[in-house]
C-alpha cells in the first residue's frame, strides 16, 4: 500500500504541467512516521509560485490517498500530513493570495510576526470565516477529484511503477520517468 500511495503522488506530477518533478521514490522508512517519501526538487530557483503551481502541489499532495481509495478501495492514515499541507495552501491561497473566485482579491488572513511564530490571525468575521472554510474544503474535494480521474486513467502506470517499487523499493527520477514512458508508448503502440 505504501508504494502505490508514493507512486500515487509521483505519477501526478508527470500528469500535471505545473508540478516540480520527481527525484526519488522510497519505500524504506526514514523516520518515525514515515513510510516512504517521493522527493520532488524543482527545475529552478523561484521566488513566486503561481495557482496552477500551487494546484498542481495540492493535487500532487492528494495523489497518495488517492491511489489508496482507488487500488485498494479504501484509505489508511498515511495521508494525514498530506492533508494537512494540502489544506494550508489551499487556505493560504483563499485568506492570503486572493486565489479564489469565491473572494477574489479581499485579503482574509494577515501574517504577524513573521519572524517570530509566524501565526496568521484572521480579518474578517465569524460568518466569513466559515465561508472561508467551506471554499477550502470545495477546492480540496475538487483537487482530490482530479487526483482520483488523473490515476484512474493511468492505472496500467501506477501498477507498473508500484510493482517496480516494490521489487527495488527505491527509484530514481529517470528510472520513474522511464518505467511511465514505457507504459505510455505501449499504449499508444
Amino acid at each position: 500500500m505504501v508504494a502505490y500511495h508514493e507512486v500515487g503522488h509521483a505519477l501526478i506530477t508527470c500528469l500535471m504541467k505545473d508540478a516540480e518533478p520527481v527525484q526519488k521514490i522510497t519505500i524504506v522508512p526514514r523516520t518515525m512516521g514515515s513510510l516512504g517519501y517521493t522527493m520532488q526538487v524543482p527545475e529552478e530557483e523561484k521566488f513566486l509560485q503561481t495557482r496552477d503551481e500551487l494546484v498542481a502541489k495540492i493535487v500532487t499532495l492528494l495523489g497518495g490517498r488517492a491511489a489508496e481509495e482507488i487500488v485498494f478501495n479504501t484509505v489508511t492514515t498515511g495521508a494525514s500530513n498530506d492533508i494537512e499541507r494540502a489544506t494550508k495552501i489551499a487556505r493560504t491561497m483563499v485568506a492570503q493570495y486572493g486565489m479564489s473566485e469565491e473572494f477574489g482579491v479581499m485579503g482574509l488572513e494577515s501574517v504577524e510576526s513573521q519572524y517570530l511564530d509566524g501565526r496568521a490571525v484572521l480579518n474578517c468575521s465569524d460568518k466569513t470565516s466559515a465561508l472561508l472554510d467551506e471554499e477550502v474544503k470545495r477546492m480540496l474535494r475538487e483537487y482530490y477529484v482530479k487526483a482520483k480521474e488523473l490515476l484512474s486513467a493511468n492505472l496500467m502506470c501506477l501498477d507498473r511503477v508500484s510493482e517496480y517499487l516494490i521489487e527495488k523499493e527505491t527509484i530514481t527520477g529517470k528510472e520513474f520517468m522511464r518505467i511511465v514512458n514505457e507504459v505510455k508508448g505501449t499504449l499508444n503502440d
